[in-house]
């Protein structure tokens, strides 16, 4: 696959960008275990046919190409049954370019359409089946994680949803264990953003399946978020990167969750440890306000 890469510049970098970052999000979170380059872990990677997944396991197999990801790869496709689908686009790609693989195919469009009434969202309950299907794959083929091609932007824009219409923060973790405890979850491309990997898959000339399930209905909430961001981003390029750097960067002592921080203990003179100093530290955003307030004048 790595064979047909372009070999002009700009594609270069591009390249070299989203590998730093898959393998510094890898680093970051210990996605690979120590010991790996004895037990060889082996990590089940999710292709739905979108530019995401193409450019996630792109992206893994040149790590593992330059010695960098000492696990074996299992490329796995479920075949949801969606009108349309077709397929034999990945069975040809895979062939093509010498991957392993498995794929599988799961009724579960039916079930989803069945359930949940044509003006309602299918997500939640389409992805809650597809993650218990692929569980089970990942167990029967001896994997200790499945990943998953998740970006930057997806993690944004989860974290909005839930801010919006779950009054909670919370967005996907680039790592995190299911609730059976056997299996990892791993998203490697959590710091790379949308639009090098949409460039990465242009580039690439991956063969791209729509969703016609998800992607046919009109009004979706994620959709609504997804155009918010764009309009910031536009508005005030790299705030979609200052944003996700924040998310990396909680100050509980600044928020008003009282389970993580102990604000009843509080009081003048006792703060000794970091907290007390985040205290004490100035708000940037006032700072960069005071400064346009006195050029004004």
């Amino acid at each position: 696959m790595l064979r047909a890469a372009p070999s002009t510049v700009e594609f270069k970098k591009l390249r070299k960008r989203l590998l730093r970052e898959v393998r510094q999000a890898i680093d970051d979170y210990g996605m690979v275990p120590p010991d790996a380059h004895q037990k060889r872990p082996r990590w089940l990677v999710c292709l739905s046919g979108g530019k995401d997944s193409y450019t996630l396991l792109a992206v893994l197999m040149d790590l593992k190409w330059r010695g960098l990801l000492p696990v074996d790869l299992l490329a796995c496709n479920l075949d949801q049954a969606q009108p349309g689908f077709p397929p034999e686009i990945l069975p040809a790609f895979f062939e093509k370019n010498g991957i392993e693989n498995i794929i599988v195919r799961e009724d579960t469009y039916s079930i989803v359409t069945a359930k949940i009434p044509a003006h309602k969202t299918y997500c939640s309950l389409c992805s809650r089946l597809r993650r218990g299907i692929l569980y089970r794959i990942a167990r029967e083929q001896g994997c200790e994680a499945i990943v998953l091609g998740h970006h930057r932007e997806d993690i944004l824009e989860t974290f909005f949803m839930n801010l919006f219409h779950g009054g909670r923060l919370a967005s996907m973790p680039p790592k995190l264990v299911n609730d059976e405890g056997d299996l990892l979850v791993l998203r490697p491309l959590a710091y790379c953003a949308e639009s090098d990997v949409a460039r990465y898959a242009a580039a690439m000339q991956f063969p791209i399946i729509p969703c016609n399930l998800c992607g046919s209905q009109d009004g979706l909430q994620r959709e609504e978020v997804k155009r918010m961001l764009m309009d910031w981003e536009r508005a005030s390029p790299g705030r979609l990167g200052v944003m996700a750097r924040a998310l990396a960067h909680t100050r509980p002592s600044h928020l008003l969750d009282r389970t993580l921080f102990d604000f009843v203990s509080v009081r003048p003179g006792e703060s000794t440890g970091k907290e007390a100093r985040d205290n004490e530290e100035p708000c940037g955003a006032g700072l960069a306000m005071t400064r346009n307030l006195f050029a004004a004048e």
